[in-house]
């Protein structure tokens, strides 16, 4: 039985011959590598905690007469 799509996640790198290799299926299979996996993370907030966090400010303009 051939897979026909799916997803293959690891926390390393493919190699090219992989990466090549799934591009012979009818369907999409998607490689996810350690750095999209982190992004990943990041993008969606998952297992991840707020360690520090900045307030910037500025000067409001239309609060001081000049």
């Amino acid at each position: 039985m051939r897979a026909r799509k799916g997803v293959l996640i690891t926390t390393s790198s493919f190699s090219s011959d992989a990466r090549e290799y799934i591009h012979h299926f009818e369907k999409r299979i998607v490689l996810v590598d350690g750095a999209t996996l982190a992004s990943l993370l990041i993008q969606h907030n998952v297992g991840l905690a707020v360690e520090s966090s900045y307030t910037i400010k500025k000067v409001d303009q239309d609060y001081i007469e000049t």
